[in-house]
């Protein structure tokens, strides 16, 4: 049986870290970092996202600000709100939940945010950093996915590593980050030829293509990391309905040497990756205001 790569004591043990250091900030900067959060609209999975945010900085010891805007807000009034954000000192990350009403691009929003105060990675500028090896702010997910590996103890360099999904959100990112790491990466995804063969093949296997249980058993080698982003309901015969993410775990777990359980794999990790981007836009441009 794999070993259980825990998501949620991961997570926790890092906020604790995240916690202790807040009193030395205060003392050196004057203040804790600030996380922004907007809202726009009454989503409810946008507004349990936004909680869980919330009470992580909570936890943190770090200061929040929550924005609330109607569904009617018109996109140039969101604007306003994020350029009053970006020009406040006080502020440090700035986050946009997302998806934003259709009347809304969301290209255009996130193109708004400074990117001083870009927490979740997906400004253009980061992007390109990124992808140049460029300082950046990270995305929080694949930056999760990165620290799970790594509490592996696993080494990555040389490693073949197969990522299904090619998202700018995630797939693609964390197949750079690999890269930098000296893995041999393989973006595959739902159209790939043979992807049970391709899957078979990796050391690393991280499953990011939205499908419930894409990835059985016999999909993984024998001894890989397999890293489960997915997050799917699905349907019981009772009526009722359950999470599963993109990996079958019943059977996965049978051959894996390490992996992800949904929920409480990636999705905790994100949030705690949240708050570590947060502090280091705080580090690297509190001065610049």
């Amino acid at each position: 049986m794999s070993q259980i790569i825990d998501g949620k004591l991961l997570s926790q043990n890092l906020k604790e870290e995240m916690r202790d250091s807040m009193p030395s900030l205060k003392e050196r900067y004057g203040r804790v970092p600030c996380l922004a959060v907007i809202i726009v609209g009454d989503n409810p999975a946008s507004r349990s996202y936004v909680r869980g945010k919330i009470k992580a900085a909570a936890f943190v010891g770090m200061d929040s600000r929550l924005v609330e805007l109607p569904e009617t807000v018109s996109e140039r009034e969101l604007l306003e709100v994020i350029d009053s954000l970006n020009g406040d000192c006080a502020v440090d990350g700035i986050l946009v939940q997302l998806p934003l009403p259709a009347h809304i691009s969301e290209d255009r929003i996130i193109d708004a945010i400074d990117i001083r105060k870009d927490v979740d990675g997906f400004h253009p500028q980061n992007v390109a950093n990124l992808w140049l090896s460029r300082p950046c702010t990270v995305p929080c997910t694949p930056k999760g996915i990165m620290a799970m590996i790594e509490s592996t103890g696993v080494p990555i360099p040389g490693k073949k590593a197969v990522i299904v999904g090619r998202s700018n959100i995630v797939g693609k990112p964390v197949a750079k980050l690999l890269l930098d790491r000296n893995a041999t990466v393989t973006i595959a995804h739902s159209r790939t030829a043979d992807l049970a063969q391709v899957c078979r093949e990796a050391d690393i296997l991280v499953a990011a293509v939205g499908r419930a249980e894409m990835i059985s058993g016999d999909m993984v080698k024998a001894g890989a990391i397999v890293i489960d982003v997915g997050i799917n309901r699905i349907a019981l015969p009772d009526g009722s309905s359950r999470l599963v993410g993109d990996v079958d775990f019943e059977s996965a777990s049978k051959v894996a040497g390490y992996i992800t359980p949904v929920p409480g794999g990636v999705g905790p990790m994100t949030i705690t990756m949240l708050m570590a981007n947060t502090i280091e836009c705080f580090l690297r441009f509190s001065g610049a205001c």
